[in-house]
C-alpha cells in the first residue's frame, strides 16, 4: 500500500515536472526567436507597456516614429514585448502577403477581446469553422443587388446632414465636420442594418449614440491598461459599471428590433397575393436585419442570438468607419481646392443641374472620385491597424515568428511605404488612375484588410462615402481651416482627430 501510494506520489510529480518543462522549453523558445528581431528597448516584465502613454495622440505618434526609424533598418519589422507577450508589428506589402495570403492566421488578438461582451462572437471575432459558416452565409447579403435597396437611405441621409450644413454656410465661423458626419453614419447604419429611422441627426444627445461611443471607448481604454485585462478586476471599476449600463442600453435596442421585426414578417402578407408595385417597393424597403431573420426562419439553428450578434457587429464596424471616412475625405479635399474643382466638374458632368438622387449607374461615370477616395483611405485610412494571433509559426526575412505571436499590420504606415507610394505624404488621387496603380504590390494598400477576413462591407462603405460626398459637394465647396498638425489624427480603433475636431468653412455653389 505504501508502495503504490510513493509511485503515484512519484508519478505525480513526474507529470507535473514535465509539464512544467514542456511549458518554460516552450517560452524560452518564444523568447530565443523573438528576441532575433529588433525593437524599441523592453523593461523587465512589463516590456514596452510603459510606452502606452495615456496621451493617445502621443502614443500614436510615437508609434509611427518607431516604425519610420526601423523601416530603414529591418525593413518594416518591428518586434515588441506588451509585457510578456510577444508582439510584432509589420508594415511592408511582402510581408503583409506573407501572413495575409496563408490558409491560417485567422484568430483576431487578445486586444479584440474587450469587444466581446458587446459584439459576442459573430462574424468579426469568431474563428474557426463557425466564422467560415458565418461568411458564407453572410456574403450574399453584401451583394450588389442588395446594396443597390440601400441608395435610397444613403441619399436621403446625406441630404439630411447636406441641410445642417447649410446653416452654417457662406459664414465666417468654420463648423466641426466630425461629429456632424458621425450622426449622419449612424443615422444610415440603423437605416440599412435595422430598418429603423433613429434620427441621431435631430436627436444628437440620443441615449443609444452615448452609449455608442462609450462602449468603444472603454474596449479601448482597457487595451491600453493591463490592470484592466482581468475581467474580475474591471467589473469593480466604475468603468465596468458604466460598460453594464452601455450594454443595456445596446442590446436593449438590437433586441427589441429583432422583436420588432419578428412581428413584422409574422404580419405581412403573403407576397403571391401582392401585385408586382408591392412587391417592387417592399424590397427596396429590405434591411439587413430583415435577411438576418430570414435566414433564422430557413435555418433555426442560425438563433436570434445570432442574429443580434451580426447585427451589432453591422452597427460597430460599419458607422464610425465612414464617418471617418467622410470626415477625413472632406478634410483632404477642403485643403486642396485644385483637386476639389476638379472632383466637383466631374461631378457636375454626370449629375448635371439637377437635384435627384444619385444612383449606382452614376457611381459607376464618377472615376474621379473613386480615385480621391482611395487616396484619403490611404494617406489616413480609418482603421490605421489590424491584429491577429498566429496558430502557426511564420517566417519573416529568414527569420521565425512562432506560433501564438500577435501580430499587427501598421496600415498607416504600410500606406506611406515610399517604395510603393512616393513622396507618400502628398495627397495625389492620380495615384489610383489604372495606369498608374496597375503595378503596385496587390498588399500594398489595404484599407479594407486583405486575405479571407477581408471586410465584408468594403463595397457598402464605398457606396456610403460615395454618395455622401456627392450629395454635399454638388452644393458645396469646403477649406479646411487646420493643417494635420492641428488635426492630429489619433488611433482609437479608427482614426480620429484629437478631440474630435474637423474644422471646415463652407461655401455655397453657385
Amino acid at each position: 500500500m505504501d508502495v503504490n501510494f510513493g509511485v503515484g506520489v512519484a508519478a505525480v510529480i513526474f507529470v507535473a515536472a514535465s509539464t512544467m518543462c514542456y511549458h518554460m522549453m516552450k517560452l524560452i523558445r518564444v523568447f530565443i526567436l523573438i528576441s532575433k528581431f529588433q525593437g524599441p528597448p523592453a523593461l523587465p516584465i512589463v516590456g514596452n507597456l510603459h510606452k502606452f502613454s495615456k496621451d493617445l495622440r502621443e502614443f500614436f505618434v510615437y508609434r509611427q516614429a518607431v516604425y519610420e526609424e526601423y523601416r530603414a533598418r529591418t525593413g518594416g519589422i518591428v518586434r515588441w514585448w506588451n509585457g510578456p507577450k510577444p508582439h510584432i508589428t509589420i508594415y511592408r506589402a511582402k510581408h503583409v502577403e506573407a501572413v495575409l495570403k496563408c490558409g491560417g492566421n485567422m484568430k483576431r488578438s487578445f486586444a479584440y477581446s474587450f469587444l466581446q461582451p458587446w459584439l459576442g462572437l459573430g462574424l468579426l471575432l469568431s474563428t474557426g469553422k463557425k466564422w467560415f459558416q458565418r461568411r458564407r452565409m453572410l456574403t450574399p447579403t453584401f451583394h450588389f443587388s442588395i446594396l443597390q435597396n440601400f441608395m435610397g437611405v444613403f441619399n436621403e441621409q446625406s441630404n439630411i446632414l447636406a441641410e445642417k450644413l447649410d446653416a452654417f454656410a457662406n459664414r465666417r465661423d468654420p463648423v466641426n465636420i466630425f461629429p456632424l458626419a458621425t450622426l449622419c453614419a449612424l443615422d444610415v447604419i440603423c437605416g440599412t442594418a435595422m430598418g429603423k429611422h433613429m434620427n441621431a441627426q435631430g436627436d444628437t444627445d440620443s441615449e443609444f449614440v452615448r452609449a455608442l461611443k462609450g462602449m468603444i471607448a472603454i474596449a479601448f481604454m482597457r487595451f491600453r491598461s493591463p490592470l484592466l485585462w482581468v475581467d474580475a478586476f474591471f467589473y469593480r471599476t466604475e468603468a465596468g459599471e458604466r460598460q453594464r449600463k452601455y450594454l443595456r442600453i445596446l442590446h436593449g435596442v438590437t433586441q427589441s428590433m429583432i422583436q420588432q421585426k419578428l412581428l413584422e414578417s409574422s404580419e405581412s402578407p403573403d407576397v403571391s397575393t401582392q401585385d408586382e408595385g408591392a412587391v417592387a417597393e417592399q424590397r427596396k424597403q429590405i434591411a439587413f436585419l430583415d435577411l438576418l431573420i430570414q435566414m433564422h426562419r430557413e435555418d433555426p439553428s442560425f438563433t436570434l442570438a445570432d442574429v443580434q450578434e451580426e447585427v451589432d457587429d453591422v452597427m460597430f464596424a460599419g458607422h464610425d468607419t465612414t464617418a471617418a471616412a467622410v470626415s477625413w475625405n472632406l478634410y483632404l479635399i477642403g485643403l486642396h481646392p485644385g483637386i476639389q474643382s476638379r472632383l466637383q466638374e466631374e461631378i457636375s458632368e454626370v449629375l448635371g443641374d439637377s437635384d435627384r438622387h444619385v444612383t449606382t449607374d452614376d457611381l459607376a461615370k464618377l472615376s474621379y472620385l473613386t480615385c480621391v477616395v482611395k487616396e484619403s483611405l490611404r494617406v489616413l485610412p480609418p482603421v490605421p491597424g489590424m491584429s491577429r494571433t498566429l496558430d502557426s509559426d511564420i517566417v519573416l526575412d529568414g527569420k521565425v515568428v512562432p506560433k501564438g505571436t500577435s501580430i499587427s499590420f501598421a496600415i498607416y504606415a504600410l500606406h506611406r511605404d515610399p517604395e510603393q507610394f512616393p513622396d507618400p505624404e502628398i495627397f495625389d488621387p492620380d495615384r489610383f488612375l489604372p495606369e498608374n496603380s496597375s503595378k503596385r504590390h496587390p498588399y500594398a494598400y489595404i484599407p479594407f484588410a486583405a486575405g479571407p477576413r477581408n471586410c465584408i462591407g468594403q463595397r457598402y462603405a464605398m457606396m456610403e462615402t460615395k454618395v455622401t460626398l456627392v450629395n454635399l459637394l454638388r452644393r458645396f465647396s469646403f477649406k479646411s481651416t487646420q493643417t494635420i498638425d492641428d488635426v492630429k489624427p489619433t488611433d482609437m480603433i479608427v482614426l480620429n482627430p484629437e478631440g474630435g475636431e474637423i474644422f471646415v468653412e463652407i461655401s455655397r455653389r453657385k
